[in-house]
């Protein structure tokens, strides 16, 4: 089978990369005290050296005290922390590579007592951990103000640093998809209600980045039906309500959709074989990256929880591809096992990729 579509360029207002393959963002935890250091650069030089056509950095967290529970994730943020990213960027430039900051706030699945800032309150919509679970206050109208603010400063600082863009962490039960979600969303305010309503945080944030930004800064959003809380959960259930969700992200400016399956095969609806992000693709007409157990042969909480993964084949992505479902796609626990994973498959060299291994998860290489 031939790969050539994974390497044709894609080019979106200014950004231009050299071939459809990103890098996916993926929580590390090697930034003591939230200041990312050298290895943290040359770990992305390496993925860069590799082939890869755009790297989204790990998560990186808004100033807000309560935006985490691990004092080594990296902070978005703050003099030294600041200075960390950008000896990062300039890295990844000097290799020849582009790189987004994912910006990041995890919300009530933060654990009470920790963090850098013990002592702050956790936050979300509705003061819910889960659905039914109300352990925090409600967000008041004038902190939300405030987390909406932080955001467009992170991605302010990350195009003064930069920065080729940045991507909004949407997905997967943490702050931004709280509020999305009807099952820790209770709210009866202008951010509570309906599908719509309840994109209502995303969209101020969206704006406010627009604003701080200008209209040709790209702009991802990463978003998800599943979360941490609930692997079967879904926000949308048919293309209708689908539709209903996206536009007003789409409308407030978001330039591609990052969508974030379990396993990029699967369809999203049984009505066709498109995934989420051929859907998104579909709906909104904007670009999408599709991303979930690419060229690995378990699912990725399955071999993050075990002993690895093994390699498998990625004709049927290539098939996807080739039918333009999506535009890009994302490529995790492979490069962390292998950095060069693109050129690897750019010379047909599947048969010498390594396994993905815990080692792999639990070092930074």
């Amino acid at each position: 089978m031939s790969y050539d579509v994974l390497f044709e360029p894609f080019q979106l207002g200014n950004l231009s990369l050299p071939n459809r393959t990103v890098m996916a963002p993926m929580t590390r935890g090697f930034s003591p005290a939230g200041i990312p250091g050298q290895n943290v650069a040359e770990y992305y030089r390496k993925r860069v050296e590799g082939g890869v056509g755009l790297i989204v950095s790990e998560g990186t967290l808004i100033n807000h005290p309560a935006a985490t529970d691990n004092t080594e994730y990296p902070s978005f943020f703050g003099e030294h922390a600041l200075a960390g990213w950008k000896n990062v960027i300039e890295t990844v430039h000097a290799a020849g590579g582009k790189m987004m900051p994912q910006i990041w706030h995890i919300g009530s699945t933060r654990r009470p007592g920790t963090g850098p800032n013990p002592d702050a309150p956790s936050v979300s919509p509705s003061g819910l951990v889960a659905p039914g679970k109300k352990v925090f206050e409600a967000l008041s109208t004038a902190e939300i103000e405030t987390l909406v603010q932080a955001y467009a400063q992170a991605a302010f600082d990350a195009k003064e640093l930069g920065f080729d863009g940045v991507e909004v962490h949407g997905a997967h039960g943490y702050l931004v998809d709280q509020f999305f979600w009807g099952g820790t969303n209770l709210r009866d305010d202008k951010y509570g209600g309906s599908i719509v309503a309840r994109t209502e945080f995303a969209v101020e944030i969206i704006k406010s980045i627009r604003e701080r930004c200008g209209e040709d800064f790209p702009l991802v959003l990463r978003w998800s039906q599943w979360k941490l809380q609930d692997y079967t959960a879904k926000l949308t259930n048919t293309p209708e309500e689908l539709a209903a969700f996206l536009e007003p992200l789409s409308q407030a400016g978001v330039d591609i959709f990052h969508c974030s399956q379990r396993r990029f095969w699967e369809p999203e609806f049984d009505s066709s074989d498109l995934n989420l992000a051929g859907w998104t693709k579909e709906i909104t007409g904007k670009p999408t990256i599709s991303v979930g157990s690419v060229g690995l042969d378990q699912e990725f909480i399955s071999s993050f929880q075990g002993a690895g993964a093994g390699v498998a084949n990625i004709d049927n992505l290539i098939e996807r591809m080739d039918k333009n479902e999506f535009d890009l796609i994302a490529i995790g626990r492979a490069l962390l096992s292998n950095p060069d994973w693109v050129n690897k498959v750019r010379k047909g060299e599947l048969d010498q990729l390594k396994p993905f291994s815990q080692e792999d998860k639990e070092s930074l290489n």
